[in-house]
């Protein structure tokens, strides 16, 4: 008995082979729509996070903006003033000048109206 090969045999086999392959790719290309939609989504997350972070930045900057701002007025400010503050010569002039008159041994009009008045009052009682 010789056995052939029936064309029957040969054709269930390359249809075989075929549907295994054909499997094979439709496997891959899940594998690859289920990765590409996972990159979507780490992409769509990611500009998420970049446009959350830009928002912050751009705040922050602002501020920063706006403290640099207030602090070149307020330096402006301060050297408007600095020619009208006193000097140290000047002021050691005037410590100077205090401590020879001492202003505070100085009697107050009212301190020695009150003192004449006492001591008329100490004239009067004595007979």
């Amino acid at each position: 008995m010789d056995i052939q090969p029936q064309p029957q045999d040969s054709i269930n086999a390359l249809l075989s082979e075929f549907s295994t392959r054909l499997n094979e790719v439709e496997e891959k290309q899940r594998l690859i729509k289920d990765r590409l939609l996972l990159i979507g989504e780490n992409l769509i997350s990611t500009k998420e996070d970049f446009l959350k972070q830009d928002f912050e930045t751009k705040k922050h900057l602002k501020k920063i903006d706006f403290e640099t701002h207030s602090l070149k007025q307020l330096l402006a400010r301060i050297i408007n003033e600095l020619p009208n503050f006193a000097k140290k010569p000047e002021l050691e002039i005037l410590q100077r000048q205090m401590k020879m008159f001492q202003p505070l041994e100085f009697a107050r009009i009212k301190d020695v109206q009150d003192i004449i008045k006492k001591e008329i009052k100490k004239q009067n009682l004595k007979p």
